[in-house]
């Protein structure tokens, strides 16, 4: 069944509020975003099942689950997530644990006819050189960043899994790719987390313990953009209910800054005043990362948290979560 290719921002196709919709990763950094946000819109059935209840790596497991729960609805958040150490020295589970995750979840709601679906990617989907900011038509274009090339590969099967649908059955799927990430919930990990809660423990520790430095990985010119999860999630509730076209849809906050900058934020916000030096030996990336976000602009989707006040409120989390509550990579 042939579908147009076309984007529809002029629709408005709003959820049912009491049908079944699955937050699939519902107890990770953007699921659970997800799940405050449709309770406060009054969604009454969601489902969220944890990793120990439903492992999405289990195909016959995911099948049965479907089958008996029949969602309405599934936003795809679950993945193995990672900084970027974890992502270059752990490829093989990178690609692997994403790969199965999807192929299984998209292919049981399929199975079951789930009329809407959105699939999260990343931006780091997109050519390590890509012209910044990065509009969508940029995938596929060029050669990957090297560190995370097999989660890119993951999310890009992902993407091509999800047009796949769309042309073969019709079904108005889609696929957001949002911009680095922060929050309450986020993965603390030593080894595993991304820059800015890496960012954040660091400097925690280093003003607990009175540390007279802080070595950061990496030159600290590298710029990044950074989005907060709440902001997120009211981004996929807008695009369940106003997007529909094959191509992947970027969610960022269009603003980008310096790892060097993000660090003094960061310590700013903790309160450690020693010295910070930076490691040029460790990875820097890719050397810079901002999307252009003009197409969920035209939705009326605009970000409204400010990275310092973002930072702030999630500090304030993890002084009261401590450091022993920070979670395993896999969400």
């Amino acid at each position: 069944m042939s579908i147009s290719h076309a984007v529809h921002t002029d629709s408005y196709r709003p959820l049912d509020r009491s049908a079944p919709v699955f937050v699939a990763g519902r107890s990770g950094l953007v699921g659970s975003a997800l799940w405050r946000l449709l309770k406060a819109e009054g969604f009454t059935s969601l489902l969220g099942p944890g990793s120990t209840d439903l492992d999405l790596r289990n195909r016959s497991a995911v099948f049965e689950w479907f089958a008996k729960h029949q969602p309405h609805a599934v936003i795809l958040a679950a993945a193995r997530v990672g900084g970027i150490k974890a992502n270059d020295t752990r490829p093989t589970e990178f690609i692997s644990d994403n790969l199965l995750i999807q192929v299984n979840v998209l292919d049981a709601a399929l199975r079951h006819g789930v009329e809407r679906l959105l699939f999260l990617g990343s931006s780091c989907i997109y050519p390590k050189h890509a012209d910044q900011p990065i509009r969508e038509e940029a995938l596929l274009t060029g050669p990957l960043e090297r560190t995370n090339e097999a989660y890119a590969i993951a999310k890009i099967a992902g993407i091509t899994q999800v047009r796949s649908v769309r042309r073969q059955h019709g079904l108005p799927w889609i696929c957001a790719m949002p911009t680095n990430l922060y929050g309450p919930g986020d993965n603390f990990h030593p080894e595993h987390s991304h820059v800015l809660p890496s960012l954040m423990r660091r400097f925690h520790q280093a003003r607990i313990e009175q540390a007279p430095r802080v070595v950061n990985w990496g030159s600290g010119t590298p710029r990044r953009e950074f989005l907060h999860t709440d902001d997120l999630a009211r981004a996929c509730l807008v695009l369940l209910e106003r997007y529909d076209s094959d191509s992947p849809i970027n969610v960022g906050t269009g603003e980008d800054l310096t790892i060097r900058e993000l660090s003094d934020m960061v310590a700013s916000a903790v309160g450690y005043e020693g010295a910070i030096e930076w490691d040029p030996t460790q990875p820097d990336g890719t050397p810079r990362k901002v999307l252009d976000i003009s197409k969920i602009a035209a939705l009326g989707w605009t970000p409204l948290i400010k990275l310092p006040d973002g930072i702030a409120e999630t500090y304030a989390w993890y002084e009261s979560t401590g450091p022993g509550g920070a979670r395993l990579p896999r969400q």
